[in-house]
């Protein structure tokens, strides 16, 4: 049974959908047992921290925890001929499945012509590592009139260059209104607040770490009673410590 204590309990209001982002499979069984995630990503940076080594196996488990809620597995071939094979392999292991398609190849070449195509063939993509609204534009027009899809822009990436992304991410949500079949995700995210900024700004979706969605409780939490309960914090582990001068 799922522990009260583990549920998040997301804002009234709060339009913005949580996705869990992560690799570790007792983690996403915890999170697929809470209704306020609505889906579930991950990544190959993600997979060979957690220890994954045989892809297949890890995404149809994942598949089996997550039930129909849409969860996005990422291709790994750089080269357009493998990226549609590797593509079409993700596609056909589920509905919910959305294929994460990188924005350029490593060379930096654009992905349009590969996106398109997939849309064409009616792959559901999440297209990821955006950081431009030129990116977010001609991304859009490669998936316009296809089936579902998302843009990840890499809010959090943007924000460790010093650049403050709500712009960026304020001007991708009035971009999108034209394109009905995708959803803004704000990507990377680095503390609740973005969260908030996410929902504040009209964005469809937040991915959010384990260690992220364990925070939420502080969500509103009174001022006060959060520096109490700092100031409990460093005392206690000063005296477990046995610290002494």
């Amino acid at each position: 049974m799922t522990n009260p204590s583990n549920l998040i309990a997301k804002p009234q209001g709060m339009n913005v959908k949580l996705f869990a982002d992560g690799a570790d499979l007792e983690d996403i069984r915890l999170r697929a047992q809470d209704p306020a995630i609505a889906g579930f990503t991950t990544n190959p940076t993600l997979m060979r921290k957690a220890g994954v080594s045989d892809y297949e196996a890890f995404a149809r488990s994942v598949l089996e925890i997550v039930g129909d809620r849409p969860v996005s597995f990422e291709v790994f071939a750089d080269d357009d001929i493998e990226i549609l094979r590797q593509a079409q392999i993700l596609s056909s292991w589920g509905p919910n499945v959305f294929v994460k398609m990188p924005v350029t190849n490593t060379a930096a070449v654009s992905t349009a012509p590969i996106i398109k195509e997939l849309a064409a063939r009616g792959v559901q993509q999440n297209v990821t590592a955006l950081m431009t609204l030129d990116q977010v534009r001609w991304v859009a027009d490669a998936l316009s009139g296809g089936p579902r899809a998302n843009i990840s822009v890499f809010a959090g990436r943007v924000a460790d260059t010093g650049r403050d992304p709500m712009p960026l991410m304020s001007k991708s949500v009035k971009l999108l209104a034209d394109h009905p079949n995708i959803e803004l995700i704000w990507a990377s995210p680095r503390e609740v607040l973005n969260i908030v900024q996410a929902d504040e700004v009209g964005c469809h979706i937040i991915t959010v770490t384990n260690d992220l969605l364990s925070k939420l409780g502080n969500l509103g939490k009174d001022l006060d009673d959060f520096s109490l309960d700092t100031v409990q914090m460093f005392f206690n582990d000063a005296a477990a410590s046995g610290y002494s001068l």
